[in-house]
This record gives structure tokens, C-alpha cells and sequence, in this order.
């Protein structure tokens, strides 16, 4: 079924007193699939100059910093990147920086290249992807905001791009999958941290139904409560009731609502789906194990991760080369 059943409002009434009660639940019918909206755009639009992405590069530069694993996997790669790149005089290691961190966050890559008189390339410099927009018959502009726009000469820009299913015109990052993820653990945080300043956690209701005891008694454990509160506070209560009854005065932690919302549990998970799609093994991002095993050799699972990951994105990178003629992306082969 594509739709989740809400129920609807139904009146109950009890024979005893006639008095209606109402039984609903929230919300309107949801479909199932209706969280994959960022998923539907299956074509960039063309606006008479220049096609407009997929999905808004924007978005993508900000959802990066959503999760903490996300971001860190990203640097992580970019930083082995620069680490084995050998500089070149016509591309600087800040420049190629760049061009690889956007490339592997927002899946297009740019480098322009600034041609001499005499025909070569003198110099390569990296237009931030954010900006850039593709054009019919390989022209390019940089659109930073409502008439800040700049058309580039033509076959000037060369443009690496992740394949993507739905069109030839943009890429799409392969964390993608993982950004409802990467949003779902922000969003644990966030509430967690709202939790906390709204000083929920050390709430909780006082319920007494004792019949024994007298005004001045309420009067006085209604005072040390106000003295609990402020600097000094979650300092211990004594009552003495001798001739109380059982649960006559019942503490009731209203924390015990928000304990139940397994904040743990969500941040691991989301964890999980990050780094597996961003395939780096967890001891290379700094994960404590929980077992005592932990995760074994972080020599062989650099090894692996070398050869299975970093090497083929070295040699997508490299594709440069071609469009210029010579070897500007070079990588060191041991670190």
C-alpha cells in the first residue's frame, strides 16, 4: 500500500453519562514515499541560457555539515587527496583542494583554464561548483545571485561529474543515499540538545495524596522545592511521614517520556548508514569499538581502503590530463 491509514475522529459515548469522547489521531493520510520529494526531480530545467541542477547545489553544501561522520568522511578523503597530490606549476594544492572537495561533496568538479596566446594553458584555476551552471554546446556560467552572472569563454571549463541515472548534464555526490540519514541524526541532536536547555531533564511532579499531612508540612516542602532550584540545585529531599500510607507522596520524573526516544540507538544507526556509504572503515574515522575486539588491524584496513577507494577517485581525478594534454594530476604512489 502507498498509503499510511489515519483514523478517522469517531464519538464514543458512555452509557453512564451520555458525555462524548473523541478518538482521533494526527496527521493526514501520508504516503509511504512521500520523504523522497528531494528525489524526484528527474531533469534539469533549462531556462533559456543555462540548465538548472537536479537538486540544489545549495542544499547539498549545507546538508554536508548535518552529520558529523558525513563531514569528517568527506575532509577524510579530501585530506589523503591533497596528501598524495604532487603540485604542478599550473595547479596549485589549495586549487586542486578545492576541486576535489567539490567534487566529492557535490559530485561536479570544475577547473578553468586560462589559455595563453600561444594556444596552451598557462594556468588552472577551480570556480567553485556551487555557483557553476551548464550551458547548451559546452558553455558555462558562474551564477552567484539575481544579474551576478559571468559566461566563461568557450571550452574553457572542464567539468567532472558523477554519472547520474536521470541526466548527462549534472552530477549527483554518491553520499546522496545517505542524506536522509545524515538528516535524521541532526535532527536527534537537535532535540536532544533543546531537551537540555529547556531544562527538561531535571523536571518532575510531586504527586501527594497523603492525607496526613498538614498545611504548614506541604507549606514547608513547597518552600525547600524554590530553594532547590537555580545555583545548588539537584540536591537531595528529606520528607518524614510517619503516619502516611504507601505511594502517599510519588516522585514522578517527567525525563522518563524523553528517556524512551533511543537517542543512542538513532545516532549509531544513521552512523552506520553514513560510513558505509561513504565506504571508510570506522577505525579510520576515530570510532571508539564497542566490543573488546574492536576493529581489527588499522594498518591492513588502511591497505584496503587505499586500493578499493582512494586509488579509483585518484584515477577519475586524473581525467584532467586529457583535456589539457599533459600531466597536470600526479599522485605519489606510497604515502
Amino acid at each position: 500500500m502507498t498509503e499510511q491509514l489515519a483514523s478517522q475522529t469517531l464519538p464514543v459515548t458512555t452509557p453512564a453519562t451520555g458525555a462524548g469522547t473523541q478518538v482521533f489521531s494526527f496527521g493526514e493520510p501520508t504516503p509511504v514515499l512521500g520523504g523522497r520529494e528531494v528525489f524526484d526531480y528527474l531533469e534539469c530545467w533549462f531556462n533559456g541560457r543555462w540548465y538548472e541542477p537536479p537538486l540544489s547545489l545549495d542544499g547539498l553544501a549545507r546538508s554536508v555539515g548535518a552529520s558529523v561522520h558525513l563531514h569528517s568522511g568527506l575532509m577524510f578523503k579530501r585530506n589523503l587527496l591533497s596528501k598524495t597530490f604532487i603540485p604542478h606549476p599550473l595547479l596549485s594544492r589549495a586549487s586542486f583542494e578545492q576541486f576535489a572537495l567539490d567534487f566529492l561533496c557535490l559530485g561536479n568538479g570544475y577547473l578553468e583554464g586560462r589559455w595563453s596566446r600561444l594556444g596552451g594553458v598557462r594556468k588552472l584555476e577551480t570556480p567553485l561548483a556551487k555557483y557553476m551552471r551548464a550551458g547548451p554546446e559546452g558553455q558555462f556560467y558562474q551564477v552567484q545571485g539575481w544579474k551576478d552572472e559571468h559566461a566563461f569563454e568557450p571550452d574553457s571549463i572542464f567539468h567532472l561529474r558523477e554519472a547520474d541515472l536521470h541526466q548527462e548534464i549534472y552530477g549527483l555526490p554518491e553520499w546522496i543515499s545517505a542524506l536522509q540519514s545524515a538528516l535524521l541524526n541532526e535532527s536527534a541532536t537537535l532535540f536532544r540538545r533543546k531537551y537540555y536547555e529547556n531544562g527538561s531533564h531535571a523536571g518532575f511532579i510531586l504527586y501527594m495524596t497523603d492525607a496526613a499531612q498538614t498545611e504548614a508540612d506541604i507549606d514547608a516542602l513547597r518552600k525547600a522545592l524554590k530553594e532547590s532550584k537555580g545555583p545548588g540545585n539537584f540536591r537531595n529531599l528529606f520528607v518524614y511521614s510517619p503516619t502516611g500510607k504507601k505511594d502517599g507522596i510519588q516522585l514522578i520524573p517527567v525525563s522518563e517520556v524523553a528517556a524512551k526516544d533511543e537517542f543512542n540507538s538513532i545516532k549509531n544507526q544513521t552512523r552506520d548508514d553514513v560510513l558505509a556509504c561513504l565506504r571508510i572503515p570506522p577505525q579510520l574515522m576515530g570510532i571508539v569499538p564497542q566490543n573488546a575486539g574492536g576493529f581489527g588491524s588499522i594498518k591492513d584496513a588502511t591497505e584496503a581502503w587505499i586500493a578499493n577507494e582512494l586509488e579509483p577517485i585518484q584515477a577519475r581525478l586524473e581525467q584532467v590530463n586529457e583535456w589539457v594534454g599533459k600531466k597536470i594530476i600526479t599522485f605519489r604512489v606510497k604515502f
